[in-house]
């Protein structure tokens, strides 16, 4: 049965006319003749304009050969031919596949010369076939020179595969960089002067300032002015020229941002203006507001505050959490007539605390606020999430919706500049942010809904509006200070504490500020240094109340301290006198982290060390995030192995006993 299915389907009888070898080529051959007719098909449905008119032709000269040769051949031979047609017809295709091989390898059209029969040939023939004639011979080159033309068009467009994605070509071509555009004012800033020794100002050249400031900065000893200060505090004075209500011109004053190095004079900046335009007021409210993160930041700025406010009426006023909360709302205002009058004129204050005596209404009004001062900006703006400016906003702002239409000290919360917003004048809420670290992102700085900013840099990073793109990875570029000598230190895990001791014992590097990452290292070292002995030290953590840290900080600039072993609490802002040296004990995983410690030393001008302590699988991170941020360059210094040696044996025993030390606090 399956041989008979078999020769039904090479269209031959039953009687095995056919042998084994040629049933297989003309099997072959038929597979070939389909396969090449369904890539023709394809071809043509892809390129139809390409091949209609010569597929017509070629069908229209071979239908009137077929026509031709039937009229000629015998009328008995016609079911000869029925049975064996479809024999011929794989047999030509089959001798048809040279021609096309010819023609894919050497490209020309050659007609290929027909085979002579072969006598010992088996294979079944034509007898239908006529014999070529002269007069048949002008058609027949013409169909053939029709069929390999197809066939050559047909190689040519087979060497692409159609329908696929061809794979190579990968060669480097140029792509158009993509450019990063800013706002104006963060791409053409006022530029500040890095070098403070050699570009100061005299106190007398700024001319906005009054008398009894400029004898108060005498008296403290300030006869000039550094960059940062000498270009701010006339932009913040120029903007109070016609009183607190409009600014210059009758619009409303411009915030100002500054971004300067670490101990460049940035609170003074800002404490001058705002003193010296709050001193001629009548009615003592709450017209300026300094936000800081931390309480000892915070304690630092009240305290200069109410240095300069000496003399005059103004009152300052810290709430940070120093004190009860009772204590702190007795000092906001006090009940006069059946009204709530206020006592302070300027408050300083952390986000947290801020925001309680919002939220409790414990006399804290802020209706009348002239300045919000925003202090460490790039940390402020981290803890938004808090929502403090928002809080403040709506206090600033609520007397909006009172009836007092008529009133100039009413106060709407801004909107679109029109003429109508501009009548009558109101008081502006400027706004004024300072940071070492001020970040260039516009998408994070407009959370803080600035009014045509105006910034001061000290890092000109561009001179176009238009800058090209930094990678996604790339940092920002930052401001170090001038007189500071960064150095790294590799070394192990276990010899850590060793080159804090040889710091101190050998090398007389004291006063020291070491830094650690966390409150459970400071504690530990602080209590390896104590046991170790010979050297005084101490502890800055959260550990600590406020008090106490701010006994251990006034030690520290005394002199009494010579190790002050701290967390990153004391790395943002704080003014500590006498640091000569900082020790990052472990590395900081963020640039902006890495700044503000190494921003204790070098500060106003003045020089400093800073050592950073790492291991093997550190250096290549730290000193490629270091030298991205524009480090001026950190030299490598190594201690040698023979220099801790000496003092191996003593740490060997100490580790005992802090072992013992550590257990017995857990228990208790």
């Amino acid at each position: 049965m399956s041989l008979f299915l078999v020769n039904r389907y090479l269209g031959v009888e039953e009687d095995g006319s056919i042998s084994k070898e040629s049933q297989s080529q003309v099997l072959l051959a038929k597979l070939q003749q389909k396969a090449k007719e369904k890539q023709k098909q394809s071809l043509t449905e892809q390129r139809p304009d390409l091949f209609e008119e010569q597929t017509l032709q070629l069908v229209d000269k071979k239908k009137r050969r077929a026509d031709k040769d039937s009229i000629q051949e015998p009328q008995h031979n016609k079911k000869r031919n029925s049975e064996v047609a479809p024999l011929c017809e794989l047999s030509s295709a089959n001798h048809d596949e040279p021609v096309k091989e010819k023609i894919n390898k050497k490209g020309v059209n050659v007609r290929p010369k027909k085979k002579k029969k072969n006598p010992t040939d088996n294979s079944p023939q034509c007898p239908s076939e006529p014999p070529v004639t002269g007069r048949d011979e002008p058609e027949d080159s013409e169909a053939a020179e029709a069929d390999n033309y197809l066939l050559k068009q047909t190689t040519e467009l087979s060497s692409t595969p159609i329908g696929f994605t061809v794979v190579g070509g990968f060669e480097n071509k140029p792509f158009q960089k993509i450019q990063r555009v800013l706002p104006q004012w963060l791409a053409q800033p006022d530029v500040i002067h890095r070098d403070i020794k050699n570009n100061q100002v005299p106190i007398s050249d700024i001319s906005q300032l009054c008398a009894p400031l400029v004898k108060k900065l005498q008296n403290n000893g300030i006869q000039h002015f550094f960059p940062v200060q000498a270009e701010v505090i006339p932009a913040i004075l120029e903007s109070m020229q016609l009183g607190l209500l409009i600014g210059r011109g009758g619009y409303k004053p411009r915030d100002i941002c500054v971004s300067a190095p670490t101990g460049s004079g940035k609170t003074l900046a800002f404490v001058i203006p705002v003193i010296q335009m709050l001193m001629e007021r009548v009615v003592c409210e709450v017209r300026a507001l300094a936000v800081l993160p931390t309480k000892e930041l915070a304690q630092q700025v009240c305290k200069v505050f109410t240095s300069y406010a000496e003399g005059t009426t103004l009152k300052v006023v810290m709430l940070a959490g120093q004190r009860s909360f009772s204590a702190e709302q007795a000092s906001l205002s006090e009940q006069r007539g059946g009204i709530r009058r206020s006592l302070v004129d300027i408050v300083v204050a952390t986000p947290g605390r801020l925001v309680d005596h919002i939220n409790k209404n414990s006399g804290l009004c802020l209706k009348h606020l002239r300045f919000l001062i925003i202090d460490e900006a790039d940390r402020m703006i981290e803890s938004m999430h808090q929502s403090w400016l928002n809080h403040v906003v709506r206090a600033v702002f609520r007397s909006g919706s009172e009836q007092r239409a008529m009133s100039v000290f009413r106060r709407t919360e801004p909107a679109y500049i029109t003429a109508a917003s501009l009548s009558p004048p109101q008081m502006p809420l400027q706004k004024l942010l300072f940071s070492a670290t001020l970040t260039q992102n516009p998408e994070k700085l407009q959370q803080l809904g600035l009014h045509q900013p105006r910034l001061f840099s000290s890092l000109h990073r561009c001179s176009n509006i238009t800058t090209p793109a930094v990678p996604t990875h790339k940092q920002e570029r930052f401001d170090f200070p001038q007189g500071l000598t960064e150095h790294y230190v590799p070394c192990t895990l276990s010899s850590k504490p060793l080159l804090i001791l040889h710091f101190l014992l050998r090398m007389k590097l004291s006063p020291i500020l070491c830094f650690t990452n966390s409150r459970e290292t400071a504690h530990r070292l602080f209590l390896l240094v104590q046991l170790f002995g010979g050297i005084n030290a101490a502890e800055f953590s959260s550990r600590l109340s406020p008090g106490e840290r701010k006994k251990k900080l006034k030690e520290f600039e005394q002199g009494k301290i010579q190790l002050l072993v701290c967390t990153d609490a004391a790395a943002r802002g704080i003014d500590i006198n006498r640091v000569k040296c900082v020790v990052n004990y472990d590395a900081p995983q963020y640039i902006r982290t890495y700044i503000h410690r190494i921003g204790r030393t070098a500060r106003a001008g003045k020089t400093g060390l800073a050592f950073t302590l790492l291991l093997r699988v550190q250096e290549k991170s730290f000193l490629q995030m270091v030298m991205e941020a524009g480090s001026p360059g950190i030299q490598k210094q190594i201690v040698k192995p023979e220099n801790l040696q000496s003092m191996e044996p003593r740490y060997e025993q100490t580790l005992q006993e802090l072992a013992m030390v550590i257990k017995d606090e857990r228990a208790t």
